[in-house]
Formats: structure tokens, C-alpha cells, sequence
């Protein structure tokens, strides 16, 4: 697998285990990992985690935990004992929360002696633009927004970030170029924008310094999975010469 290719994360949003398991099976050799979010883990929960590292496949846990401190640093903790690559907390959380899950996750790698995940915080989600923040009481243009929250989830010891790629250069400015940016928001330039508002071209994202994309659709939906995710890994690497 090339490194273009590991960057990339494919989000199994589908309705069955079924459903997930083929996509794994077509994509586990082609792309750097899944995405299991509220939909699938809803449905059949750590058993999807397991299938996908049964198949030999990394995980990325998307729940966006956001709750107490407490709350979140046990969720946390179990996440990693699932063996999960990375996983997310809301960053609308606060430092408390995320400064929590961090340590707990972190002493609890220490003493089983296996790998922490990477621990995301949530920015600013990519289907809101400037007014639906204002919506809810918040009149700060989103890459100010966005930058607050990365810097605040840095303060509080995670390791990146969840940010539209329109923000990954303000962010890397921001919080230095080792500190990590997962992006949603990705569309080839033939795909639908469907419900995402901020979103770049895989090439347009890599060139800004996007550490892994997540890409659904595009890949999942379209009539070969794998071939359209190896034209993607090409489209990174011409980008990245």
C-alpha cells in the first residue's frame, strides 16, 4: 500500500454489518482505514470494530463523545481496549473533557503495554457554514472558530483534530505541521457536494497538508469501490510530487 494510499479512510455509513463487510473486503489492501460512525456502531456495535480487524484493517472510531469528563474518559478507555487506530471526542466539550480522556487513555495504554490511539477532537462539523454557527449564539467567522477549538484541544493534550480542509493551513499554522488534521469534506471533482458545505478535491486537501481524509461516498457508492480508490491514492501522489 502507498503512503498516498494510507491516508486515506473509508467511511462505512451503511445500514448492515453485510453491508460494511464488503466494502471491507474489496478495500482493506487499498486504503489506510474505516470509518465507523453513529449509524453502524449504532446498529451493530463493537462487532463492526471487529470485523474490520479481522479483515486486517485499522478502525476509526467517529462517535464524537461529548459528555462529562468522567463520561468520556471511560468511553475512551474502552475504545482503545477495542483496539481501534483513533477515535473522537467534541472539542465543544471543553479542555476538562478532552484533557480527561487523554490521560485515562494514555495510563491505560502504559499499563497494558499496547498502543494508544490517536485522540481527535471535533471542530467545527463540515455540513455548518457562518449561519448555522450564528444559529446557535455563535457570530465568530468558522475558521476563527475552528482554529480556537484546535488550539484548545492541543492546550488539553490531543493529538489532532477533526477540521473541513478549507481550515487544514490555518490549523497547521496555528499548531505546527506534527500536529494532526483529519478531514472530512473530501469530493473528487466529479462527485456531488451532497450535505457538505466546506469541502476540497483529495489533491486540493493533501496540498493544504491533510493528514487522512475520510471519503464516503464517492468511494462506497460508486459502481468499483476499489478502482476509484486507487485513481484517488494516484490523485494524492501526483499531488504530493
Amino acid at each position: 500500500m502507498s503512503t498516498a494510499s494510507e491516508k486515506i479512510i473509508v467511511a462505512l455509513d451503511v445500514e448492515t454489518l453485510e453491508q460494511a463487510q464488503e466494502l471491507v473486503g474489496c478495500l482493506s489492501n487499498t486504503v489506510g482505514a474505516f470509518k465507523i460512525g453513529k449509524q453502524l456502531f449504532t446498529r451493530c456495535g463493537p462487532e463492526a470494530v471487529a470485523m474490520v480487524h479481522a479483515a486486517g484493517g485499522r478502525v476509526f472510531l467517529d462517535l464524537k463523545y461529548h459528555d462529562i469528563p468522567t463520561t468520556v474518559a471511560k468511553a475512551g478507555c474502552e475504545a482503545a481496549r477495542s483496539g481501534v487506530f483513533m477515535f473522537n471526542v467534541h472539542a465543544l466539550g471543553g479542555s476538562a473533557m478532552i484533557g480527561a480522556t487523554v490521560k485515562a487513555v494514555r495510563e491505560m495504554a502504559n499499563k497494558t503495554g499496547t498502543p494508544a490511539p490517536i485522540v481527535l477532537a471535533v471542530t467545527v462539523l463540515t455540513s455548518m457554514a457562518e449561519t448555522d454557527l450564528a444559529e446557535i449564539g455563535i457570530r465568530e467567522p468558522v475558521e476563527q472558530v475552528v482554529v480556537r477549538l484546535a488550539r484548545l484541544a492541543q492546550t488539553a493534550g490531543a493529538d489532532g483534530v477533526v477540521a473541513s480542509p478549507r481550515e487544514i493551513r490555518l490549523i497547521k499554522e496555528a499548531c505546527g505541521p506534527e500536529f494532526i488534521v483529519v478531514t472530512p469534506g473530501i469530493r473528487p471533482a466529479s462527485s456531488a457536494q451532497n450535505d457538505q458545505k466546506r469541502t476540497l478535491t483529495p489533491a486540493q486537501a493533501v496540498q493544504a497538508g491533510a493528514d487522512f481524509m475520510v471519503i464516503g461516498r464517492p468511494i462506497t457508492q460508486a459502481p468499483d469501490p476499489r478502482a476509484t480508490a486507487l485513481a484517488i491514492a494516484a490523485e494524492l501522489e501526483a499531488a504530493e510530487k
